[in-house]
């Protein structure tokens, strides 16, 4: 079911000779009927399974300015309170369906929020431990950091029209070729130098094959992600594991407060108590998002990325700048691989990347191809990965799978256009020939 609007040419109904042409919104019920469905099961839940007891937040940490008292709430009567909020928001955005005008995105982002608090009281109703509202924030901002290193630089390539579908086998040789130089060099930064040019490697061979020879963009990625895995897995087993102290015992990164705001409460530990690699990641999402959309060479991809033709036809060189954005979307996402060497653990382990590349592809997908979008969506993976880890501390009842399913879930209706519509640029998988 759709409504429309439409914005009148002229007055009295009379076309002006200098009005703008008709425009006419198509407004769906799919994120109203998405929201009810979401909250139709949260509420069965409730039903079926209630909890009772008191559920405990922790919100500070002891070298807070300020320490927060501990919250204790019941947890089902909050648990139903948030559930009535999320009903509220979700007649109104039936109220503006039925308007003809479009489900805010605060809507949506408020009905989220408050499900989980909901949610989160059930789940820790009566543990005598305390949910660390610090703890599960800190460690989604950390779990994420390979994903949104490996969305940015799926962003980047796709906003220029090649799909990468090789993420995967970037962070992991990123991973692989860090612990190895980290090991030899004693160095952190050395080894996430290396890894950078290790997945600019992987991705200039993507380039190679999309770009110059023209092969299927997703062929050629998975292939890659196959031949990465089987290398690092032959020479981990052969090369690593028989030389381990020497080549596969990196040097960490160490925290870096950052003087006075890391006392913040809640927001300092989980900013402002990070190592270098998480500070340049956030820096990397500005930089990202400024390049694309707020200097020339942003402009000149996204049109490669949406008419190749038209560009080539005013002077761009589409073949340079497609192979310049899959070269600058590999050392981004490089960064990301060495996280898992250089800042996780100090070693580098079988397919350690399990699948985080393809989380990134999802999260490019669900941010709509706009990197600050991407790195929420990857935000959001992390907190649920994060998530089950929190729930299963304080000894909820919440099978680890069905939180790890959650992100996915989410993805899958953002495809579907539950919660907006998502269109990836016009050429994108499409190569270029001036024939």
């Amino acid at each position: 079911m759709t409504a429309t609007t439409a914005h009148a040419p002229g007055a009295a109904g009379v076309p002006a000779p200098h009005d703008a042409p008709r425009a006419v919104a198509t407004v769906t019920w799919k994120a109203t009927i998405g929201l009810g469905v979401v909250l139709a099961l949260y509420a069965l839940l409730l039903l079926l399974a209630p909890h009772e007891g008191s559920a405990r937040f922790l919100l500070s940490t002891s070298t807070d300015f300020v320490v927060l008292s501990t919250i204790v709430v019941p947890a089902m009567a909050t648990a139903w309170v948030c559930g009535a909020v999320g009903l509220a928001l979700v007649l109104l955005a039936a109220a503006r369906t039925r308007a003809g005008r479009p489900v805010p995105v605060w809507v949506i982002a408020l009905f989220a929020a408050a499900l989980l608090v909901g949610f989160l009281a059930w789940a820790a109703a009566g543990s005598p431990r305390d949910l660390s509202v610090v703890g599960l924030l800190s460690g989604a901002v950390v779990l994420c950091v390979p994903i949104v290193y490996g969305a940015l630089g799926g962003v980047i390539g796709e906003r220029s029209g090649v799909v990468n579908i090789a993420i995967e086998g970037q962070l992991l040789a990123g991973a692989f070729t860090a612990a190895i130089v980290g090991s030899l060099t004693d160095s952190p930064w050395a080894g996430l130098v290396a890894a950078v040019l290790a997945s600019v490697l992987v991705a200039l061979v993507l380039g190679m094959f999309t770009i110059t020879y023209k092969v299927n963009q997703v062929i050629v990625g998975v292939v890659l992600n196959v031949l990465v895995i089987g290398l690092t897995s032959f020479f981990y087993s052969e090369v690593l594991v028989p030389n381990s102290e020497t080549l596969n015992a990196t040097t960490r990164f160490e925290r870096l407060p950052i003087p006075v705001l890391e006392r913040i409460p809640i927001v300092g530990p989980v900013l402002f108590d990070q190592t270098i690699v998480v500070y340049l990641m956030f820096v990397a999402v500005a930089v990202v998002w400024f390049a694309l959309f707020r200097t020339r060479w942003g402009l000149r991809v996204r049109a490669v990325g949406e008419h190749p033709k038209a560009a080539d036809t005013v002077g761009i060189d589409v073949v340079r700048t497609r192979y310049r954005a899959v070269l600058i979307g590999g050392a981004v996402a490089g960064m990301g691989g060495a996280f898992y060497t250089v800042v996780s653990i100090n070693q580098f382990g079988r397919e350690m990347t399990a699948g985080a590349g393809f989380i990134a592809l999802a999260a490019v997908i669900f941010g709509k191809w706009d990197p600050v979008r991407a790195a929420l969506a990857g935000l959001l993976f992390g907190f649920a990965t994060n998530l089950q880890n929190v729930l299963s501390v304080v000894g909820s009842p919440v099978p680890s799978q069905f939180m790890l399913m959650l992100p996915y879930v989410v993805t899958l209706l953002a495809v579907a256009g539950l919660v907006g519509r998502s269109r990836a640029p016009a050429a994108s998988g499409t190569p270029y020939s001036k024939e």
